[in-house]
């Protein structure tokens, strides 16, 4: 059965405030009153469209931009923990390794590896078909 346009819209803005303020606590009431819908009607659609639940989707939100953040900023795993909006380092933990396959400060160890790899060795991290594409000689 389609769903209708002006519904279809509460869910997408629904989803798009998620995206904007993944940070805050949101839970299900909340998100359900800013798309207008009942809290069970408003959970069968969005997972319908995303395929996902309104939690899964928000937490791998928070997972992604983690994720991002230890790859490339200074800040502690805790502190990353609580600006992504998790309340515990072991919540956080245990979610970030069940979406990415590796501990939080594990991968920020591999992504630093990685980055030091690249700079002593750039033409590794290039794709074989550009360095004979560009003709780069190393």
């Amino acid at each position: 059965m389609p769903i209708a346009p002006d519904v279809y819209k509460k869910i997408v803005m629904a989803k798009l405030y998620m995206d904007d303020n993944f940070y805050e606590s949101i839970d299900l009431d909340r998100i359900s009153r800013e798309a207008c819908l009942s809290r069970y009607h408003f959970h069968r659609l969005f997972t319908r469209i995303y395929r996902r639940t309104p939690h899964q989707y928000l937490t791998r939100k928070r997972v992604e931009q983690a994720r991002q953040w230890l790859a490339g900023n200074d800040l502690s795993v805790s502190e990353i923990c609580n600006n992504v909006g998790f309340e515990s380092i072991g919540s956080f933990s245990v979610l970030f390794k069940k979406e990415i396959g590796f501990a939080p400060q594990y991968y920020r160890n591999q992504a630093w590896l990685k980055k030091q790899q690249a700079l002593q060795q750039p033409r590794s991290f290039i794709p074989h078909c550009f360095i004979e594409q560009l003709r780069i000689d190393g």
